[in-house]
């Protein structure tokens, strides 16, 4: 392959890829520019094809401007917030990573990967802007509870795990210690975090939730922390949630998916209650009471390296545990009465129950989204009903094939052997036990937690009496 081929075929590479490429000379000259750089800045790329950076975006300038700074001094940037006007003056809003290219010793050039924030920015602003309002406009109202929070009343539930939990939660709602929960994707995390912040002397005060998986790095930080006019270019003075949430309560949710550097300043704001403004040389009190929430073990969050350990021994303060609904069963028929119930009264309909069929299928299934799935169904049940009972044929049709899918386990008694009842139930235990080895693919501590009973007992079964295949 020719120079020439190579380098027709690293353009073509480069075309491709879904974030803006623009490269510069060492004069500050664009020599590729590809179609994502240009649909981000509103410009073709022809317009910026082998122009001086400057002459295309005005409102930059040598120390501005990345690809010029880096140009400068030689240094790496990464995950800068840039915000600039092209010659049309249009806004354009980027997170920049932009590197030094060298051929030998000698700079050459600078490549800058840039990812657009700007929608995500500006609907982010309006959210923090929402939020300010709502708070000046619970002023005075310390003690009532907000009617668009949940309460622990709100918490249905016939299980007595859960029931202790929520007496639990009633006990930390008197204190102000961070909180840390722990549970699956739809079992109902935010509901039991502004319970507590409810039955609170927080409750008139701001409730503000911000999930940390939905945002980039960058712009979690600016929203959490707030930013100064000047820190970045574009950038604005303004609070962020912490301010917002000052004397009230502040829920990050997925925490888990926070970078660790990031993570270090929370920690810090949990230690001596000062946040600073992006930019900022001065630090400000707050009073926030800061509850998170994840949906993975923590102790294999923390063993993974995706959560520093001082951050979660600081939050870890008082913790729970919520249970999958598989684990609670017998809150299913009475929280499939209350969403008939509440689809009963947004699609002005009257059904009355599920059949005897649809029931036993709802208890065998094992609800992997939990309650949240629970509802879904229901609610997509109720589209499809045309009396006033659901039934089977009512149901998303991947309920069934999952039931149908699991094991069955089967003891037979057979009257030839004359066995009795404690052989019986080996048999049984045996085949429980199997089949929970297959499922956790061996892992003895997790099979235990699905039978039930603690892992030294099961590895006493299995050295005494199973002998697994």
């Amino acid at each position: 392959m020719t120079m020439s081929e190579t380098a027709q075929m690293l353009e073509a590479i480069l075309a491709t890829i879904d974030e803006g490429i623009h490269v510069v000379d060492a004069n500050g000259i664009t020599i590729f520019y590809n179609h994502v750089a240009a649909r981000l800045d509103g410009l073709t790329q022809e317009e910026v094809l082998g122009k001086p950076l400057l002459e295309v975006f005005p409102s930059l300038d040598r120390d501005s401007s990345t690809l010029l700074r880096v140009i400068e001094n030689g240094q790496p940037i990464y995950n800068q917030p840039q915000t600039y006007t092209n010659w049309r003056g249009m806004k354009v809003e980027t997170v920049n990573t932009t590197l030094p290219v060298h051929v030998g010793q000698r700079l050459v050039g600078a490549v800058e990967v840039a990812k657009d924030i700007g929608k995500l920015k500006e609907l982010s602003g309006r959210l923090i802007d929402l939020q300010a309002k709502l708070g000046k406009n619970k002023r005075g109202k310390r003690g009532e509870p907000d009617p668009n929070l949940y309460q622990f009343a709100d918490i249905l539930t016939d299980n007595q795990e859960m029931q202790q939990l929520i007496a639990r939660a009633k006990r930390a709602a008197a204190t102000s210690s961070p909180v840390l929960i722990y549970g699956e994707t739809g079992t109902g995390k935010e509901l039991f975090v502004q319970s507590i912040h409810q039955a609170s002397a927080r409750s008139g005060k701001p409730f503000i939730a911000q999930n940390c998986a939905a945002l980039p790095a960058t712009l979690l930080e600016s929203i959490l922390f707030g930013t100064t006019k000047g820190s970045f270019t574009g950038a604005d003075d303004r609070p962020g949630l912490f301010e917002l949430a000052d004397g009230g309560t502040l829920f990050l949710d997925e925490l888990n998916s926070m970078p660790l550097d990031l993570q270090a300043k929370l920690l810090r704001v949990l230690q001596d209650g000062h946040i600073r403004r992006i930019g900022d040389s001065k630090t400000t009190f707050v009073d926030v009471r800061l509850m998170a929430a994840i949906n993975e073990p923590p102790q294999e969050v923390v063993k993974q390296g995706r959560m520093r350990t001082d951050l979660y021994y600081r939050i870890n303060v008082v913790s729970f545990e919520i249970p999958p609904l598989r684990k609670r069963k017998e809150d299913i028929e009475l929280l499939t009465r209350h969403f008939i119930h509440k689809y009963n009264q947004r699609f002005q309909m009257k059904v009355t129950a599920v059949s005897p069929e649809a029931k036993r299928l709802f208890q065998h299934y094992d609800w992997p989204g939990n309650v949240r799935e629970l509802e879904h169904v229901i609610e997509a049940a109720m589209n499809m009903v045309d009396g006033e009972q659901i039934k089977l044929e009512h149901l998303p049709a991947h309920l069934g094939e999952k039931v149908a899918s699991k094991p069955q386990i089967r003891v037979e008694w057979d009257a030839g052997k004359r066995q009795k009842l404690p052989e019986l139930l080996r048999e049984l235990e045996e085949e429980l036990i199997s089949q929970a080895l297959r499922e956790t693919e061996g892992n003895i501590l997790q099979a235990a937690k699905l039978l039930g009973i603690p892992r030294q007992t099961l590895q006493y079964k299995l050295a005494n009496r199973i002998h697994p295949s």
